[in-house]
């Protein structure tokens, strides 16, 4: 509901996914419209448009409908967080992508009496990655303190969420050389190759569109963004992994036959998922790097812990050169 009663377009959200040739996958939001300007400048429109983007007025429990280039249409419904997940098997995708492998797709409400909710706009677009035939590996990067500096050491990196209530998207600055290394993993050793980038943060799914435009700002390949719902906060078991390394270890199996080079931070687990993903996937994980941070501690504890790890090649990287440089030395650009 709008400001004074007035009630707000709906609108459907796409998080850009992946899938294959034979696997459709998508997610995304139901949402009431809060007309949500992330190019607004001031702060008291920053800190309006952040609490939108917490405070949602989702859809719950709406049919919708999934429209292909080709025609094909896929249903969905979502759930009571006005979340929904279009996971189904379907031939011939590959031929509906882009050379980049990227398929484009439109979602609509399929409910008659939210139809004329939407007034007349009731077509949103969407995206899913199928890796092109010429990628030759995949990536799998962190964001927070990977690309996007928050200056702090938390498993849960709520500066990240803080930042948003202060700092524009096209004010956060990222690291420095990030973007050119991955440009270059990206295009790979023959230039051409396209290996799909995918970015996988701690942080809710209220931040999508936030870091969306931070990585479009930054010039940052483009690729499928993986959070998580506040929920998992809240109800992950005691032993389960992290949503993290799930979605990682989702990716291996969707992609059987594509190695993957991990990114990540030397601030907290990040070494220890991605060794423990190295080890469950022999011959699966090129490389492992990991951005160092500024806590001597933690520093100390990485170094102990890779010391004589010889699974796979893991770069502690200080500066973004030297991941390039390394990178050039194993053949992957």
């Amino acid at each position: 509901m709008g400001w004074l009663g007035k009630k707000d377009r709906l609108q459907l959200i796409a998080f850009q996914a992946y899938g294959t040739d034979t696997h459709f996958y998508t997610r995304g939001r139901a949402l009431e419209d809060e007309s949500i300007d992330l190019s607004e400048k001031g702060f008291l429109n920053l800190l309006t448009n952040t609490w939108k983007r917490f405070e949602t007025d989702e859809v719950k429990n709406a049919d919708i409908r999934l429209t292909l280039s080709d025609g094909r249409t896929l249903k969905g419904k979502t759930d009571k967080n006005g979340y929904y997940k279009i996971d189904t098997a379907i031939e011939n995708l590959e031929d509906l992508a882009n050379e980049e492998g990227w398929l484009t797709y439109e979602l609509s409400y399929a409910s008659s009496d939210l139809r004329r909710e939407i007034l007349n706009q009731n077509r949103f677009p969407g995206e899913m990655l199928i890796p092109s035939a010429t990628a030759k590996f995949g990536v799998a990067s962190d964001i927070d303190d990977t690309i996007l500096h928050t200056g702090v050491v938390s498993s849960f990196k709520w500066r990240v969420i803080l930042n948003t209530f202060f700092k524009a998207a096209e004010k956060r600055k990222a690291l420095e050389g990030a973007a050119d290394f991955y440009h270059l993993l990206h295009r790979g050793k023959s230039a051409k190759e396209a290996n799909p980038i995918f970015y996988v943060s701690h942080s809710p799914w209220n931040l999508y569109r936030y870091l969306d435009m931070f990585l479009t700002n930054n010039n940052f390949p483009k690729g499928p963004i993986l959070l998580r719902s506040f929920s998992d906060f809240r109800n992950r078991n005691r032993g389960e992994k992290p949503q993290k390394q799930k979605e990682i270890v989702n990716l291996l199996k969707t992609y059987p036959n594509l190695p993957f080079i991990l990114i990540g931070d030397s601030g907290e687990h990040d070494a220890d998922i991605y060794m423990e993903i190295t080890d469950a996937f022999p011959n699966r994980i090129l490389a492992i790097y990991l951005r160092s941070v500024s806590h001597k501690r933690k520093m100390k504890r990485i170094y102990a812990l890779i010391k004589n790890y010889k699974s796979t090649p893991i770069l502690v990287v200080e500066k973004s050169e030297d991941a390039i440089e390394h990178a050039k030395m194993h053949g992957f650009i």
